[in-house]
């Protein structure tokens, strides 16, 4: 396809070609009246959104069928990357379509307020002679944008948009791991999930000293066609805004705004016995911030089998995003993969989202290579296809979790019996939970904290205590239960009073059917 360029010059090694295009009533050339913005890729979402679905036309078989060794091959020249002979604050590398990144963008570049088309040639990738001959490239899948976010003369990774609508983005000194999607659709109910795609990208040239990018792009698919725009301000805490235009051509049962995905295999409270890491993970938990000052923690399992989906009906929340809480090297001992140092997602709505439901979806994987955790935010309205839902979130990607609760959170949940003079039938199930934080600070040993714990109509005999932890610090809530339906979720709640005072968020944990 062809990919648009700033200027006619050579730069860098780059051929790039600037071609002038003028499309009556399209924000994908130049000449529009004014500075471009989110209202220009409004006008072609909402122009998609009233003609039907056209699927993308299929690549050669030679790009389409290149093997997993040989696309690996192919790779963005660093040299070669945008705005790098400009020493910008920011640089943008590529990726080139193939496999299974089959759909190529349109790119456009901002400068002076003004869309101009971009062109990448092939002198911009070496490859290693698997991609077939041509002067121009034949189509980029994806890009990344680079910055000095650890050390100022190294232009790091910064944030990464490959594939349907997926991002992820690293704060200081992180290592990727979970990623974001622009919107998820029917993920849990319908007929089976849909994966719109970030069709074409318009990029904002920086100015020097520059602190945020500013990115936008358009989004298709069967159902849905949207606007967005992206704001990337890099730090120890990476932020990402994201403002969000979305029309509906057909309904759809489970609309998923601001997606997260994941992996969970196993952690403290599913541990296995084959496996020389005591966790592996990417996320261990669910926060919660709901709009009336409750904060929820849900820990991650890896169900047996099957899917399993769980939500919490909130109004206006305050944030919600999957969490690594567990920093610490020896729970891991994954010297490549370094989990401890995979980032947390923390969604902040950007106004007021009304009411609706947090959704959590854990499925069954067998090994870490598969994402098997989701969690969305779902409206509980949505307007009729044909009309707009204007919705905003910003996004931290931390070392630790950007917002924490301002009393004491679970830093640990353990699952399981310890000594035992006789067989403990499997209906019985017990819970150690550890809670810490400011709220327990200077508490004396003898302090009447009491753990409020309950269940669904599936827990009988709960039974808890609470008392200090003088080993680790904070106070241990030990749960015992019995389950009186293995064939139905269990679910329990748990959090610390003193008095009349909460001192900790809320434990909920959830056990799929077996």
């Amino acid at each position: 396809m062809q990919i648009e360029a700033t200027s006619v010059m050579r730069r860098s090694g780059w051929l790039r070609a600037l071609t002038t295009l003028v499309v009556a009533a399209s924000s994908l050339t130049a000449g529009q009246a004014g500075a471009f913005g989110l209202d220009d890729v409004a006008r072609d979402a909402e122009a998609l959104a009233r003609q039907p679905y056209r699927e993308p036309a299929p690549l050669p078989a030679e790009l389409a069928q290149l093997s997993y060794d040989d696309y690996r091959k192919v790779r963005f020249r660093p040299d070669q990357g945008l705005w790098r002979a400009e020493a910008l604050p920011f640089e943008l590398q590529f990726f080139h379509v193939g496999r299974g990144f089959t759909r190529p963008l349109k790119l456009m570049e901002i400068v002076d307020g003004q869309a101009r088309p971009l062109e990448i040639p092939r002198a911009a990738f070496s490859d290693e002679g698997v991609l077939p001959p041509s002067e121009v490239v034949s189509g980029i899948a994806g890009l990344r944008v680079h910055h000095a976010l650890n050390t100022p003369k190294v232009m790091d990774e910064l944030i990464v948009f490959l594939g349907a609508s997926y991002f992820r983005a690293l704060g200081a000194g992180q290592r990727y791991g979970l990623s974001a999607r622009g919107l998820a659709v029917d993920t849990a109910g319908g007929s089976g999930e849909e994966f719109p795609a970030f069709t074409a990208f318009w990029l904002e040239r920086p100015v020097p000293g520059a602190q945020t990018l500013r990115l936008y792009a358009l989004l298709d698919g069967p159902r849905v066609a949207g606007a967005y725009q992206f704001d990337v301000k890099p730090g120890a805490t990476t932020i990402v805004d994201v403002q969000a235009r979305l029309w509906l051509r057909a309904p759809v049962a489970t609309l998923g705004i601001a997606p997260l995905s994941s992996m969970f295999l196993h952690g403290e409270n599913q541990p296995v016995a084959d496996d020389y890491r005591p966790e592996v993970h990417d996320s261990d938990g669910l926060q919660i911030a709901t709009g009336d000052g409750e904060w929820i923690w849900r820990p991650l399992t890896n169900p047996r089998r099957g899917a399993f989906v769980t939500s919490f009906a909130l109004k206006s929340p305050r944030g919600f995003g999957l969490q690594q809480r567990d920093r610490s090297f020896t729970s891991y001992e994954d010297l490549e993969a370094a989990y401890e140092r995979r980032p947390s997602v923390w969604i902040e709505p950007l106004g007021d989202w009304g009411a609706g439901r947090v959704e959590l979806l854990q499925f069954h994987t067998p090994d870490e290579t598969h994402d098997n955790i989701a969690a969305y935010w779902v409206p509980q309205t949505l307007p009729p296809p044909g009309q707009p839902l204007a919705i905003g979130w910003r996004m931290h990607w931390a070392a630790d979790a950007a917002t924490q609760p301002p009393g004491a959170r679970v830093v640990q949940t353990r699952f399981g019996h310890g000594y035992r003079e006789a067989p403990i039938p499997p209906q019985r199930l017990q819970f150690h939970l550890d809670f810490d934080g400011p709220a327990l600070a200077g508490l004396p040993a003898d302090a009447a904290v009491e753990a409020v714990v309950s269940g669904n109509d599936n827990a009988r005999a709960l039974r808890a205590v609470a008392y200090p932890n003088p080993a680790r610090g904070g106070w241990r809530v030990s749960i015992d239960v019995e389950r009186a339906d293995a064939g139905r979720a269990l679910e329990l709640r748990a959090f610390l009073r003193l008095g009349d005072r909460t001192l900790s968020e809320t434990w909920s944990y959830a056990l799929a059917p077996q």
